[in-house]
């Protein structure tokens, strides 16, 4: 059994509050290609960022325990919007777009880029950014990018491991020791690393607990 990891302990009332919460309709709002066309910013909202085929998609459907929520593509970087999704009026999962792929111009890498650079930057009830990151493979120099523009615009954020039940335990607990360090002096960082497998349903009960803390929602 993979334990997951957090900063924090969570009361057996907090994971069953949270699983009530994630249980409840969850709904696309829409892709947003332009800052101007983002939603009012009226409700909180947590993003999920990460290279291209980390998993984001998977996490996503997994936290509201849905199959095609979020649909993952089959060419990796594919997805160019901010998409947002409704959480039965009380928050916002917002999707950023990937990065670290191949197939895509510059021109066209740097149009979407900046967009979820504006995103950080500009959106207040943006409460924290979750980053993901492939357990098999840990942080890339590609990821530093991510955490430097996440630093710079001041945002919170959490770093999630996807995919734990592909490796084994001591493998695991190699790659989160070592993320802990290279994040251990970041301004923004939030000192712990989750540990998740959204195919085995590892993790999310307490990723769940978190975002509920983090968002302030009440139920």
């Amino acid at each position: 059994m993979i334990e997951p990891v957090s900063i924090s302990e969570y009361s057996d009332e907090e994971i069953e509050a949270a699983r009530v919460l994630f249980a409840r309709p969850a709904t696309f709002v829409m892709g947003c290609a332009k800052i101007e066309q983002l939603p009012d910013p009226d409700l909180p909202e947590i993003a999920f960022a990460g290279r291209s085929n980390v998993g984001k998609s998977s996490l996503i459907n997994g936290l509201v325990g849905m199959h095609k929520l979020a649909r993952a593509s089959n060419e990796p970087g594919r997805t160019r919007e901010v998409n947002f999704f409704d959480l039965d009026g009380k928050m916002r999962l917002v999707d950023l777009p990937g990065y670290g792929w191949a197939k895509a111009s510059k021109s066209t890498v740097k149009q979407f880029q900046n967009l979820g650079r504006d995103y950080l930057r500009g959106r207040v009830t943006l409460k924290r950014v979750y980053l993901l990151i492939d357990s098999r493979h840990g942080l890339k120099s590609v990821d530093t990018e991510a955490l430097d523009a996440l630093d710079l615009a001041a945002v919170s954020y959490q770093i999630v491991m996807t995919k734990a039940d592909k490796i084994k335990a001591h493998e695991r607990e190699t790659v989160r020791e070592a993320t802990l360090k290279a994040i251990s002096k970041r301004p923004a960082a939030f000192p712990a690393v989750a540990v998740t497998s959204a195919e085995k349903g590892i993790g999310l009960p307490e990723l769940r607990a978190e975002i509920m803390r983090t968002t302030e929602v009440v139920l």
